[in-house]
């Protein structure tokens, strides 16, 4: 493990501690939990968006223009006027 020295403004240092304190633990274990949190949160968008990107797309138009929105909802459209 590493030590690290955090800068925090007055209101966050007493809200990491008073939120240690409801947790039973210490702010670094706080601080580190929560960031490690952060890591697996960015890490597992970022695979998630990487699949999302390389999928091969459901919807090709062939080369035809894609249809208009009135188009594809016309029959919805036409219940509503």
């Amino acid at each position: 493990m590493k030590n690290v020295t955090v800068t925090m403004e007055d209101a966050v240092a007493e809200w990491a501690r008073m939120e240690a304190a409801r947790r039973n633990t210490s702010v670094s274990r706080l601080i580190g939990e929560m960031l490690a949190e952060k890591m697996r949160h960015d890490d597992a968008y970022e695979r998630a968006m990487n699949e999302w990107l390389q999928r091969t797309s459901f919807h090709q138009s062939g080369g035809e223009p894609y249809p208009k929105r009135d188009e594809t909802h016309a029959e919805r459209l036409d219940r509503f006027r």
